[in-house]
């Protein structure tokens, strides 16, 4: 059984070599490992930190292009609307500068077929008076064709005259 049972000299010699390495482990290798190990847990926490950080920021990032995604297209759509209104604008101007254009031409026109009608009425006046003319010459060369009929003529003018 002496195998099982270790010696009061061995645990005393066992003892004094594990006190002696805690002291030497405690005032050469401790504080090293500790401040290795905190600056690890440092440096990890600050990475946490980190990426917390870059999380939040991508989150306001996300948040700064949806609003100016929203903004760009609410100005697009003002800028259509600004189009189509102007569009709308501009055709309500032409159509009415075509009528207004359209009605002086119409006007002029008129004026046009007015001023040719008045000529054409004077001609066909001067026409008629022309032709009335040359049928009364006519007639009354054929009815004073004869010496009687001349003096049946005169003497009705002069009657004519004494009486006025």
């Amino acid at each position: 059984m002496e195998l099982l049972t270790p010696g009061t000299g061995l645990i005393f010699w066992q003892l004094v070599v594990f006190l002696a390495l805690v002291f030497l482990l405690a005032k050469m290798a401790w504080k090293p490992i500790l401040s290795g190990l905190k600056e690890r847990e440092t440096s990890i926490q600050d990475a946490l930190d980190a990426a917390e950080k870059a999380k939040s920021e991508m989150a306001a990032l996300k948040s700064d292009n949806e609003k100016l995604l929203r903004e760009a297209r609410e100005e697009r759509d003002k800028i259509l609307r600004d189009a189509r209104s102007a569009a709308s604008r501009l055709q309500d101007e032409a159509q009415a500068l075509a009528k207004k254009s359209a009605d002086k031409i119409i006007e002029d026109a008129r004026a046009a077929i007015q001023t040719e009608k008045q000529a054409a009425l004077r001609d066909v006046r001067n026409q008629v008076a022309q032709f009335s003319l040359e049928i009364a010459e006519k007639v009354i060369r054929k009815n004073l064709a004869g010496d009687k009929a001349q003096k049946e003529l005169a003497e009705t003018y002069i009657k004519d005259l004494k009486m006025n």
